[in-house]
């Protein structure tokens, strides 16, 4: 087994960003002390398995469908370089979707124990989640290829991210909980979008009509600022809404980052982005460490 090229298939420097919805529902848990360290562990756990699930799915899916050709402009995929073969990443895809799934299982067996309805409306989200996570690339008509991959982001990294974990914690959830929720959802896409970006020339080629290949460079990047500025203000309503400290505007200490991501993707061409996709990613987590400190302290 070429365990260095299991390791690049896995995507590592994706994981920052997955795992910010986890850190903001945990935040937020711990602003009314209904915070735990077990269901913390165990929806992080989740949560890496679902997004090297996807990883391994895009780099299937991708290479299936011709999105990993030699013009590519982005790292160089294991299925593409021939490092793993097909058969091996499909494997690799129902093994991690069962690791996902007896994951979420143990999840919700923790935090609802014989709440029944509960767990099975959460079982229908996890399944939700899988899918999800294969959809994207797999299949006769994967959801990235048309342009959903935004909205499935802002769903599964925002909305059931952040307010699905909350929820595990406290089994309640308000409306209040729907500002962070649109921040990580946000921020999430713009990290998809600066992927997108990067490989437009190439996904127009392959025919995957992302979000950028339909409105052109100029105006994707016009999209971008607009992901950034939607993050933030969503931030700042929160704040406001449920204002206690003035240490909770701590989070704006992030607008130095999103500015220089902002005018990177304006400026920059699209072969020069790859670094500015982890640049995002970790900015994300930043936010989400400044926002939850600033909310606990």
């Amino acid at each position: 087994m070429n365990i260095k090229a299991w390791i690049h298939a896995f995507r590592l420097r994706t994981l920052p960003l997955s795992l910010s919805c986890i850190g903001m529902a945990g935040f937020l848990a711990a602003s009314v002390d209904k915070f735990d360290s077990l269901i913390f562990l165990l929806c992080c756990l989740t949560t890496v398995f679902l997004q090297v699930l996807s990883n391994l799915a895009n780099d299937y899916g991708d290479s299936i469908h011709g999105a990993d050709h030699a013009g590519r402009s982005g790292p160089l995929r294991a299925v593409q370089s021939g490092a793993i073969s097909l058969s091996q990443m499909r494997n690799a895809v129902v093994i991690f979707s069962l690791l996902s799934f007896m994951s979420g299982i143990s999840l919700l067996m923790i935090s609802f124990g014989s709440e029944w309805r509960a767990i099975f409306f959460f079982l229908g989200l996890g399944l939700l989640s899988i899918l999800a996570a294969i959809g994207y690339t797999v299949g006769k008509k994967p959801y990235g290829y048309i342009g959903l991959g935004d909205i499935s982001v802002l769903i599964f990294f925002g909305l059931v991210g952040v307010m699905g974990s909350y929820y595990l914690f406290t089994h309640s959830v308000t409306s209040l909980e729907v500002w962070p929720a649109l921040s990580c959802g946000f921020f999430s896409i713009a990290v998809l979008n600066v992927n997108n970006i990067r490989d437009l020339n190439s996904d127009k080629m392959a025919g995957k009509f992302s979000i950028p290949v339909r409105i052109g460079k100029r105006n994707a990047a016009r999209y971008h600022w607009v992901l950034l500025i939607g993050g933030l203000l969503s931030a700042v309503i929160y704040t406001f809404l449920n204002f206690q400290s003035p240490w909770q505007f701590l989070f704006l200490l992030i607008v130095p980052f999103l500015v220089r991501n902002g005018v990177a993707i304006q400026k920059k061409s699209s072969s020069e982005l790859d670094p500015f996709l982890k640049q995002m990613a970790f900015s994300t987590l930043l936010f989400v460490l400044l926002f939850g400190f600033g909310l606990v302290i």
